[in-house]
């Protein structure tokens, strides 16, 4: 038998009253998308489910395989297939070689389409190989509506995404260090191993022009219009934005800013589980207690705005017939956070110490004491 209760949270604000949150950005974007980088909550959205071309935003998936297939001292022998791939170069020419890691800035900086099928040879020994393990990794990761065709992302038929799995996937690659590092760097010279060497500069200009901005990709084919994958970090917290369909790159740039802009001006992080910490407690039959009182089993770190905060709902949800022994951290129930009657997250309950079960000796002592003192003489 479950007991479900339903609380609400009270916050009360000692300095100033709840803020309106401010209209939502008008952006040129034909699909976009703004995200917590830890939870994927969705802070902005507009037609961020539709199928669209990607162009070198590509590169994010490219730069994943590479890094988790491969080891970064590793040397890549450039083919001519490779050197004479069209559009964005990191100038390569075939026969030349180079460090993998040196070759990943020349994938991301200048968005080189010949990086690109170098790694993918490279790695699989070809596009069409290293292209399934961008598929397979896509649904790893939960980007269930996307298919990669190329590691670069020139137009093709069937080669497609949405503002949502790519804003999931750059925020997988951001956990990695090195992909977080070479995405953040703004210009580097691209060393071959003979010596010579390539001046990269990042075609994201997102890096020199906002507060805290790590990342990520910019795209551009005919198909796709101007792309741009952005993320920005303030106060310990990491916000990613999609931008498809741009008309110019000073839009995507601009309309990037607008959506960062709007979601750190707007929302905050807050850890549920310290709004509302556990205040009752749980009866345990046959046992040498009562009760206990529960603990959450880990936190729950969402942005929220002000008036967000003062709408969320607790619904609790334990057995009223919890039996001893039970053992400490021994998982007795959940809390739901719930806003506007959607789940927000769930953290399950845990017991926050040993129970032991009543043994026929402590029955018999009990029994003792109730007589002694007239429990029973009625």
């Amino acid at each position: 038998m479950k007991k479900t209760f339903i609380s609400f949270l009270t916050i009360i604000l000692l300095i100033t009253p709840t803020l309106a949150i401010t209209n939502k950005p008008v952006i040129n974007a034909t699909s976009a998308i703004a995200i917590d980088s830890n939870s994927f909550r969705i802070l902005y959205e507009k037609n961020a489910f539709s199928k669209k071309p990607m162009a070198s935003t590509t590169k994010i998936m490219t730069i994943i395989i590479a890094v988790e297939n491969n080891n970064l001292d590793e040397i890549v022998t450039i083919s001519k297939k490779a050197a004479g791939t069209g559009g964005s170069s990191a100038h390569l020419k075939a026969g030349k070689q180079i460090k993998l890691e040196e070759l990943l800035y020349g994938l991301m900086l200048n968005s080189g389409n010949d990086a690109a099928v170098a790694i993918a040879e490279h790695t699989a020994d070809s596009v069409e190989n290293f292209a399934k393990l961008m598929n397979k990794k896509a649904i790893e990761l939960g980007a269930l509506n996307t298919n990669f065709v190329t590691p670069h992302g020139l137009d093709t038929n069937n080669h497609y995404s949405t503002a949502y799995d790519m804003a999931i996937i750059a925020a997988y690659a951001l956990k990695n260090p090195i992909i977080s590092e070479i995405v953040n760097t703004t210009s580097k010279d691209m060393k071959f191993t003979d010596g010579t060497s390539v001046f990269l500069s990042n075609t994201n200009k997102l890096l020199s022009l906002y507060n805290g901005a790590n990342g990520v990709k910019t795209g551009y084919t005919a198909m796709a219009g101007r792309c741009l994958i952005g993320s920005a970090t303030q106060n310990n917290w990491q916000v990613i934005t999609v931008v498809f369909g741009e008309p110019t790159s000073s839009s995507r740039l601009n309309d990037t800013i607008k959506l960062l802009d709007y979601c750190f001006d707007n929302y905050s992080l807050v850890d549920l589980c310290e709004l509302y910490t556990p205040q009752f407690k749980i009866n345990i039959k046959k046992g040498k207690k009562i009760n206990v009182t529960p603990k959450y089993a880990n936190s729950l770190v969402l942005p929220l705005t002000k008036s967000e905060e003062k709408s969320i709902t607790i619904k609790k949800s334990y057995s009223d017939e919890l039996i001893a022994p039970i053992k400490q951290n021994q998982i007795i129930g959940k809390v739901d956070f719930m806003l506007n009657d959607v789940l927000l997250g769930s953290v399950k309950l845990l017991s926050s110490e040993s129970v032991e079960r009543l043994s026929y000796k402590d029955y018999y002592n009990i029994l003792l004491d109730n007589f002694f003192e007239g429990k029973y003489l009625y």
